[in-house]
Formats: structure tokens, C-alpha cells, sequence
């Protein structure tokens, strides 16, 4: 029995925007009009932890009711073909609800939730997050998110998928973001590496087997479906 080919799709932004969830990049820096230092640091958690929680609590409510789009349930639909892996920057689940089983979160969950004092105590949350809710530690609880400045845990994990990807697909990130931006070195040499955004932001001279699809998600991977089939 032949072994099924394994693709591996580095997701962004740009993968869940076209289902109305907004991207800090396109918006001069301000993500739902805030200044990412205000919101997205560990800094700004000590500063101010009240306008950290409502401002994830009001992106858990507005993920709550958003859908995936048509490049969430093709992706999904791969899986009856090919072994898929999706590694994605996006911290909403919507890659889950449409159906992918092998999502590797890098920058962590809106709809989870963790201790502040013991990082494995890990909680699913769909209500608002407030001061004063704890773990069983009795230590404050805090969104699930990997923080600007935060390592990321998963970069090690997502670095080994990356490097058994025999097809490599990229969709909906700037590539700006690091060290994220740097899985797509991850992958074995002569890999063909299929990278789909409006404003794909990587040289076609600088890798073997690079196809430039560039157009938003939801078009792109209609294409790029066609040619995997």
C-alpha cells in the first residue's frame, strides 16, 4: 500500500479574514483599534489586565460567531487524500470546526484558557475571562495566547512537521512574523512549496519548486484544490 503524501500548510491572518475576523497588519498596526503593546505583551497584562481580558474576551465573542470559510472546509476536505498537517499563527479554531484533525497552534487559543503561575494548567473558556477567576492553584487565569516577547512553544514541534512536508503550502501570512516566518527554510530541499496571498511576500528566485498563487484564501485554494487533485 502506497503511503499517503503529507502536506503541511503554514496558516496566517489573511486564512480567517475572509471570514470576518480582522488582521492587525491590514490596520496600520492597531488590531480592533488597539495598539498591539497595549494588548498583546506581557507588559501590557501587568499594566493593565483588565483592558487585556476585555479585549480577548470581545475576540472569543466575535469568534463565537464567525464560520469557517471555503478555504477552511477545502483544506479539511484534503484529508481524504493526503496525511495533513496545518500549522497556523491564528489563535481562533476555525480550521477545527471545519473538520482538519492536526492543528498545531503556535500563538495559542482564544477559547483556552491558563494558569499564571503553572503554564500546563490549560482550560476551555467560552465566557468572559475576569480578574478574580483562578485555577485550582488559586492563581489568576489568562488568555491562552502567545504573547509578543513570550517564546513559542510549539516552534520546536512545528519545525520537525515541517521538515517531513513532502507538498508545503503557505496561506494567508505576511511572513513577517517571527520566528514563524522561518518554517518555510524548515523544508527539505526540492519540496514543492505552493504559497498563496494577495501580497505574497517571498522572491520565486529564492526556492526550488515555488508556485505563487496570489490570491486571497478562499480563491487561491479553489485553485490549488484543482491542482492537487
Amino acid at each position: 500500500m502506497n503511503r499517503r503524501k503529507k502536506i503541511v500548510v503554514l496558516t496566517g491572518a489573511g486564512m480567517s479574514a475572509e471570514s470576518g475576523i480582522k488582521t492587525f497588519r491590514d490596520a496600520d498596526g492597531l488590531w480592533e483599534g488597539h495598539n498591539i503593546q497595549e494588548v498583546a505583551t506581557p507588559q501590557a497584562w501587568h499594566k493593565n489586565p483588565e483592558l487585556v481580558l476585555d479585549f480577548y474576551n470581545q475576540r472569543r465573542q466575535q469568534l463565537l460567531n464567525v464560520r469557517p470559510n471555503k478555504a477552511h472546509n477545502l483544506l479539511s476536505a484534503l484529508e481524504d487524500k493526503f496525511e495533513v498537517c496545518i500549522i497556523t499563527q491564528n489563535v481562533d479554531d476555525l480550521h477545527e470546526r471545519s473538520g482538519s484533525k492536526n492543528v498545531i497552534h503556535l500563538h495559542g487559543e482564544l477559547r483556552k484558557v491558563r494558569s499564571t503561575v503553572k503554564e500546563s494548567l490549560v482550560y476551555n473558556w467560552d465566557s468572559d475571562l475576569k480578574l478574580g477567576d483562578v485555577c485550582e492553584l488559586n492563581s489568576q487565569l489568562r488568555p491562552h495566547i502567545v504573547w509578543f516577547g513570550e517564546a513559542v512553544p510549539n516552534l520546536a514541534i512545528a519545525e520537525k512537521i515541517t521538515q517531513s512536508a513532502d507538498i508545503l503550502i503557505i496561506m494567508g501570512t505576511s511572513m513577517q512574523v517571527y520566528p514563524a516566518a522561518n518554517l518555510i527554510y524548515a523544508v527539505k530541499n526540492g519540496t514543492p512549496i505552493y504559497f498563496i496571498d494577495p501580497k505574497p511576500n517571498v522572491s520565486k528566485n529564492k526556492f526550488d519548486n515555488l508556485t505563487i498563487i496570489a490570491e486571497p484564501a478562499t480563491v487561491g485554494m479553489k485553485k490549488l484544490y484543482k491542482i492537487l487533485e
